[in-house]
Order: C-alpha cells, then structure tokens, then sequence
C-alpha cells in the first residue's frame, strides 16, 4: 500500500507498508511455508491485512500472524532504520533485512550495518525508511535503557526527552493516520468505473422487463397456443437453458441456452434473457451479449477472493452486523475489498 504524509519541510513523501510474516497460527495457511517473507500490504482492517503475492494474487494475512513494517522513501540520515530492496547476493545482508544506519551519509547513499558484521554501503535506491517502531533488527533489540544507573540531573533530561518524543510521535502518528483513513476511503473505498456499474443496473433492468415482455408469468403465446416459459439455471455451470413447453402435454417445442463467459460476473436476469430471445429466434441485444462487469459490491452478490487458506474462498456478501463464516462475509470487510464478484444475481435479496 502506498499513502503519502507531508514532512516538516512541507514536501510530500512517498510512504509504503510491509508485513513480515511472523508465524502461522494454522498449517493450512498460504503463508504457513513463508514465515519471514515480506509483501507488500495493499489494504488492511481490523483483523487482516490484504497483500499481493505473484504467484497467487491478493491475499489476506492474519495481523496477529505478522509484523508491520512502514516506510519513507526519502535519503536515510544516522540513526535511521532501513528496510532493504535490492536481492543484490550479499550472504550477510539480504532482502527486506532490517538494519540501522550508522554513517556514510552523503548525496547518493548511506553505510549500514547489521549486529556482528561488517558495515556495507547502500545506495538511495536500495533501501526505504523504516518509520515505525514495531520493525525490528538485533541492534536494536540488545540496547536496554539502565534507568537505575542515571543521576538524578540525567534522569530529569531523560525524562524531558522521552516527553517530547512522545507529543511528538502522538502528532505525527495521528496525521499520517488521519491521511492514511483518507487515502483509504478516496482510493479502496470508492466505486471504481461509476459508469460501468450504472450502465449495468440499466441492462439487469432491461433484462426483466425484457423477461416480463416476452413471458408474462412464465407463459408464451404461440400461434398454435400457449406454452410454459421453464427456466433451468445452474449458477455453478453459469447457465441459463429455458425450455418452452407445450402447457397441456409438456412438449418441448424449442429451447434456449445462455452461459457466461469464463471471466464474465454472472447474472441470472441477463442469462434468462438471453435465453429466451434465443429460443423465440428473436436477435440478442447487444447489451446483454456484452454487459459491462460490476465495479461494486453489494449485499448478495457472490464474490471470489484469497484468504488465509491456500484454496480460493467464494461467499456471499451479506450486511455489516449479520453474522460470517459458512459462506458468508460481511460487507465492508477486507475481503470484500479485494474480492471478485463472479454472481451479482441477488436472487436471495428480492432482484
């Protein structure tokens, strides 16, 4: 995820987060044989992080299972911590190693150094500033504050500085979460392609009223009679067949079938429809042959997404406050962000 905070110098940085995969509080996990590994994070909520793995796509991330790393990119100075980018083969320094700087600032780069090695110089390319505390190096950690060793004028200058530090810290970390829950609600949170999903609520609308035209309560007028409309749908197929019907002795006289291509959202109106016209041998719509795919998700539509599992999980999106699991996942969940609606039929919801 990126977001940007403004500095003191009234610039604009560029600011990322991590997470360090810690542990797996369960073995099916995707991330169970990836412990240490770093990812990017895209999006986060109260239990979850969302990162974006190559080989399987986005994905979710126990928070209690990793550590959040957040960066700057912007030149280290001394006493900084650096997160490091570049795979460049060092046996002693690796990616994504956490390690402090300790001198050789100059225009192009800085010297780190790791616990028990020897410093290595990296360019401004080849790390990103480590801007909160939960990051950790083994420096870092063996450094212990000996209160009890300090004078009295010491432990008061201590003491003023650890006050300062915090207002401070309290300031910055409220901005760059105010500008953090903006960039969330501007960027994940709004309808992407606003157009696309309005144009395709008027085709879901020109759908039923299309169904309703041609088979008034399931009932088609021949000119040798009446005959039933029988639609058959298989959401797991992704087709619709409708078969008309003689109403007396149950011939079938003529059938349509309407499928959804592979990467295509579902929509049981649109697939009846389409069915329909093809069995009456009436054109198809344009429209409903090249529907444009839905932007938001709402309550009822059935949605794909990745999550702490190493399979693809598929549920039904159901209101904030009733209850998940089995299938079910709430609304304005991090999952839901990420997901893919793949049926926006809402049959279930009264569509």
């Amino acid at each position: 995820m990126t977001t940007f905070i403004k500095r003191r110098d009234c610039e604009m940085t560029e600011t990322k987060k991590y997470v360090r995969i810690k542990k797996s509080s369960n073995p099916a996990y995707w991330y169970a044989d990836r412990i240490g590994e770093v990812f990017e994070v895209e999006g986060m909520d109260a239990t979850d992080y969302a990162v974006f793995i190559e080989d399987i796509g986005s994905s979710l991330v126990l928070k209690k299972d990793a550590e959040l790393i957040v960066t700057e990119k912007r030149p280290a100075k001394v006493g900084d911590k650096v997160l490091i980018l570049d795979d460049f083969n060092e046996p002693r320094y690796m990616l994504h190693d956490v390690v402090p700087v300790i001198g050789g600032v100059d225009e192009h780069g800085v010297a780190v150094r790791k616990s028990g090695e020897w410093p290595i110089y990296l360019n401004n390319e080849q790390y990103e500033v480590i801007v909160n505390n939960e990051a950790k190096n083994e420096e870092a950690d063996g450094m212990k504050i000996d209160l009890d060793a300090m004078g009295y004028d010491e432990l008061i200058a201590h003491g003023e500085a650890v006050l300062t530090a915090i207002q401070l810290r309290s300031y910055n970390e409220g901005y760059k979460q105010g500008k953090f829950d903006a960039e969330m609600d501007t960027t994940y949170m709004r309808p992407q392609e606003k157009g696309a999903q309005v144009r395709r609520d008027e085709i879901v609308e020109q759908a039923k009223a299309d169904i309703a035209k041609l088979a008034p309560n399931g009932v088609i007028k021949r000119p040798f009679g009446e005959c039933d409309a029988e639609f058959i749908v298989n959401r797991n197929k992704r087709t619709v067949v409708v078969l008309i019907k003689g109403r007396y002795y149950g011939r079938v006289y003529v059938k349509g079938i309407a499928k959804a291509a592979p990467d295509d959202c579902f929509n049981v109106h649109i697939g009846k429809a389409i069915a329909l016209h093809r069995a009456l041998g009436i054109e198809v719509p344009d429209e409903y042959l090249n529907a444009p795919q839905p932007t938001e998700v709402r309550v009822g539509d059935v949605v794909a997404y990745r999550g702490v599992y190493k399979t693809i999980d598929y549920a039904t999106v159901v209101a904030d406050g009733e209850p998940t699991g089995d299938g079910r996942v709430a609304l304005t969940s991090i999952a839901v962000k990420r997901a893919k609606i793949i049926d926006d039929s809402r049959m279930e919801v009264g569509e």
